[in-house]
């Protein structure tokens, strides 16, 4: 489920962790809001392919806010809520939920509806996918061929600067820490891992950018991480 973003919506720290842990071990880019209110502003920032949001939650609840996102998007929504009766239920499901899940909630088993969730919505929904091909002003990677370009030209990278590659281009605009990059990119934890990935970055932009002092395409942005510039 890589290159999947998936937000968690709940008011309790603790199972927005635990759930963060099991899905990242499925690939997938975590995002954590602590109500719906903060849920809103995420998804006019960030990329995000389902949400599993909690029905009771100060400021803005879960069907509340299930309601706003329907005015706009299609995201599959998975309700999580301590109440198993019927009428929740339903309510959620009316405000255009997908799925349900009642606490306290077998890990496992929410995995599976979120991989059931997302593939519906890649081949039934309004997903349009992970584009095969992502132009950013003359870069061009194509992921079918593992190939990146500059202005028609084959650019010659390592697996590893590939995948980083990838990764910013097919979230342009999204800004990754380095500790992200790392674990997205070497599946390990991404501890001490400034070095390591600045000098992946270096030789990056060394290879694509006109000017490596300047760049145009990958920036840094100081004090959080690196993002590829739309």
């Amino acid at each position: 489920m890589d290159n999947f973003f998936v937000l968690v919506v709940d008011d309790d720290k603790e199972i927005r962790d635990v759930i963060e842990i099991y899905l990242k071990n499925e690939g997938v880019t975590v995002l954590k809001a602590k109500d719906g209110m903060e849920a809103l502003e995420i998804i006019n920032d960030h990329p995000v392919h389902l949400i599993i949001m909690d029905v009771m939650m100060p400021r803005l609840d879960g069907i509340a806010a299930t309601y706003k996102i329907r005015e706009k998007k299609n995201i599959p929504i998975l309700m999580l809520s301590a109440k198993s009766e019927d009428s929740d239920k339903i309510l959620g499901l009316h405000m255009g939920a997908d799925d349900y899940v009642t606490k306290p909630f077998n890990p496992m088993e929410l995995v599976a509806r979120v991989k059931s969730q997302l593939r519906r919505y890649v081949t039934l929904g309004t997903y349009e996918g992970i584009k095969k091909v992502v132009d950013l002003r003359g870069l061009t990677l194509d992921k079918a061929a593992k190939e990146v370009t500059v202005h028609g030209e084959p650019v010659k990278l390592t697996p590893i600067e590939y995948k980083i590659v990838e990764l910013l281009m097919t979230n342009a605009g999204r800004v990754f820490s380095i500790s992200e990059i790392y674990e997205r990119v070497w599946k390990e934890p991404g501890y001490n891992a400034e070095n390591t990935v600045a000098v992946h970055i270096r030789k990056i932009r060394e290879k694509i950018e006109i000017d490596p002092k300047n760049p145009t395409y990958l920036k840094v942005v100081w004090g959080i991480g690196y993002k590829m510039e739309k």
